[in-house]
């Protein structure tokens, strides 16, 4: 029984891979990650780039909605030497409180209209602007949600010393459009 039985039925296994053109890179997973020993296996997880590091931050934090420990692990994992705060993880469940769709509806295809059901395989595309590495060993990176107009961010840090990009801030779990199914007026 997998962990996202509970949010989807119809979610698959992840196997990534990234493609890059002038600052956008595409990720495609054939299934999520339901466990930090997954994500871990995951070519991503090399987090080499601040791209792949988004890209497994929304993968986290939809195992996060599904299962929050499993998820936490995820996290801590991704932010390497400065694990989740307190503060975070207060964050984090309140944010979930409400609605668990928030980190699939940065997936190709999820929208209001199927209730935030991403296309499979699950794609992410993740891009930079010409403010996104304005500070050094910092990056803003961009995603674009089926929920919302405008771009969200996350922010990450390079460890020089390991030459490894990890997540600083998401700010990724702010309101969307309410799925059809939720929406009273629909």
């Amino acid at each position: 029984m997998s962990i996202f039985d509970n949010l989807r039925n119809s979610v698959s296994n992840a196997v990534g891979g990234g493609s890059a053109q002038s600052g956008t890179f595409t990720f495609t997973f054939q299934r999520l990650p339901e466990s930090l020993d997954e994500m871990k296996a995951l070519p991503e997880a090399a987090m080499d780039t601040p791209y792949k590091t988004a890209a497994l931050t929304v993968l986290a934090l939809c195992a996060y909605a599904a299962a929050p420990e499993i998820g936490k692990e995820m996290l801590n994992f991704l932010k390497g030497p400065a694990p989740l705060s307190g503060y975070e993880i207060s964050f984090l469940n309140d944010r979930f409180r409400d609605s668990k769709l928030v980190p699939f509806s940065y997936f190709a295809g999820a929208t209001p209209e199927n209730s935030y059901t991403p296309s499979q395989p699950f794609t992410l595309t993740i891009f930079s602007n010409p403010y996104s590495f304005q500070s050094e060993n910092r990056a803003t990176l961009h995603l674009n949600s089926g929920g919302a107009d405008n771009p969200r961010q996350i922010k990450l840090r390079l460890k020089p010393s390991e030459e490894k990009w990890y997540l600083e801030e998401q700010m990724i779990l702010v309101g969307i459009r309410a799925a059809k199914t939720d929406d009273p007026w629909a």
